[in-house]
């Protein structure tokens, strides 16, 4: 699908819906369409909705690492990880918003990991999981995030699009109210494969639920760099607000899968794709800070 035809059938989503496209705006400078994700910073910032060995529960605030964006990175956009907040309650998202003014960032995406929310469970379940997304669309609005990113539910084999229209639904549309944009991300290989993702989203018929395209996850499914650049072809059409730059990621036993960062930069441009790109490293090594100023370079090269 082409990003042409993609924008008819936005068209046709709002009218059919009674809904409008999402109303917000993206720079068209290279370096303001970047931004730097939290996630490979986790073993250096607290975590607080989240406990596990690949994060901390001691180290930096986000405030304190969001403050060093700028003079280390020379870029102005976050992506802060939803484990990062210490709380999503409207006072501390408020506090977190003044902190990000006075440096001068602006978030570009909210990923949210939360693995208490079941939304393929009993319907007490499936209410208490979208009342918890709710509140991460509120705390978007707070922050004047152009969406959220979440996960897809855990479903039987063969009931997953209708799991997800079922639950997704009202969150959309309470997502379409407050012009917070829905993502999901080709993340996990069993259950947000590119296919599945796409199913959804022209089933749903809906521009408030949207990909997020991620350069290298789809190699977990396929090691095939053909695969992978397919999956690209497939979802940047259906993009909105972000997508997260990666040129490699570990897999299983040590395994490093790598992709051509070049030609998934050409995918996008093909696609007329308008958002954020995000750095989110995963590479060799133990520097994030030095791998993601390499995904900056190599993102401001080709964009350029």
């Amino acid at each position: 699908m082409g990003r042409r035809e993609f924008v008819g059938l936005s068209l046709a989503m709002a009218a059919a819906l009674g809904a409008e496209e999402p109303k917000h705006t993206f720079p068209t400078e290279a370096r303001k369409r970047l931004a730097v994700s939290t996630y490979p910073f986790r073993k250096l910032i607290r975590s607080h909705f989240r406990r596990s060995s690949s994060t901390n529960s001691n180290g930096m605030s986000l405030q304190e690492f969001a403050g060093t964006i700028p003079g280390k990175f020379d870029v102005h956009g976050i992506e802060p990880w939803s484990p990062h907040f210490q709380s999503n309650a409207p006072d501390y998202v408020h506090s977190l918003r003044e902190s990000f003014d006075k440096t001068g960032l602006h978030v570009v995406n909210i990923p949210v990991d939360s693995e208490s929310v079941k939304l393929c469970g009993t319907a007490e379940q499936r209410d208490a999981g979208i009342a918890a997304y709710r509140k991460w669309v509120d705390a978007a609005v707070i922050l004047k995030s152009p969406g959220i990113r979440i996960h897809m539910p855990h479903a039987p084999a063969g009931q997953e699009i209708e799991c997800a229209m079922s639950a997704f639904k009202p969150l959309v549309e309470y997502g379409a109210s407050k012009d917070i944009v829905i993502n999901i991300e080709n993340d996990e290989a069993e259950t947000e494969k590119p296919e599945t993702i796409v199913k959804l989203i022209k089933s749903m018929n809906s521009p408030f639920l949207r990909t997020l395209p991620d350069f290298c996850n789809s190699m977990a499914i396929h090691d095939d760099q053909t695969y992978n650049e397919e999956a690209m072809r497939m979802l940047f059409p259906l993009a909105y607000n972000i997508s997260h730059v990666k040129d490699s990621e570990g897999g299983e036993g040590g395994k490093f899968f790598h992709v051509n960062m070049d030609k998934i930069f050409a995918i996008a441009k093909q696609t007329d794709y308008r958002g954020y790109f995000s750095m989110e490293w995963e590479g060799a090594g133990n520097d994030p800070y030095a791998g993601t100023r390499a995904l900056l370079e190599a993102s401001l090269r080709n964009l350029a």
